[in-house]
């Protein structure tokens, strides 16, 4: 690594695209790499600049931070991910946890010491997961996954169908549905299938069609 840390930057919104590069042109020790304003120029940019650090927003069109987290770090393992994001939703964490980040961070005012301190601990081999980030993390090391099968009922549970219809969507006999349905209780503390619709929206498994 260089005396002054290289950091490439991803960010699709021009305003806090423009902000992050202000933050790091005003640290001595830092200086901006690149930037990229969607996933896949950004895994493209990274093979070219092989930056320090990279931030990383969560939502952008095309590849999400999730998405391009991955893709880069398939190719390049050793590769340094922050991301940054307005939410922070619990399957959101878990989601950018598994997929390699070293760190994840809100965009809220006013966190402008936090993206550097986040950078430089980074950048030395740490990790930066604020206290309320890194609760959400050590909370779900310790729940059980929801298996593909299980996701796919949860699916049709959250628009309404019954057992026959859910049966039918996936070609699976009512038994296997109802099966499902009650590990799906068990794992997300649920007392009938309403609950664990509910239960999953807050956890951020599903979203319910409008």
């Amino acid at each position: 690594m260089s005396e002054r840390i290289r950091v490439m930057i991803v960010d699709d919104n021009a305003v806090l695209l423009v902000g992050l590069m202000q933050v790091i042109a005003a640290d001595p020790l830092l200086e901006s790499a690149g930037y990229a304003e969607s996933g896949e120029d950004a895994v493209e940019l990274y093979r070219r600049l092989r930056p320090d650090v990279v931030t990383m927003d969560y939502e952008m069109p095309g590849w999400n931070g999730v998405e391009t987290t991955k893709a880069i770090l398939e190719e390049f393992p050793a590769a340094k991910i922050i991301l940054l994001s307005v939410y922070e939703k619990e399957e959101d964490v878990w989601q950018a946890f598994r997929a390699g980040v070293k760190g994840y961070l809100t965009k809220r005012a006013g966190e402008v010491e936090d993206i550097l301190e986040a950078i430089h601990e980074v950048a030395a081999g740490g990790t930066f997961f604020p206290a309320g980030i890194a609760q959400k993390i050590e909370y779900r090391k310790n729940q059980p996954e929801l298996s593909v099968a299980e996701m796919s009922v949860l699916q049709w549970l959250s628009r309404g169908l019954c057992n026959k219809e859910i049966a039918e969507r996936l070609v699976i006999s009512e038994a296997m549905v109802k099966f499902h349905i009650v590990n799906l209780r068990k794992k997300l503390g649920a007392a009938d299938r309403t609950q664990a619709v509910v239960a999953a929206c807050k956890r951020g498994l599903i979203r319910l069609e409008e």
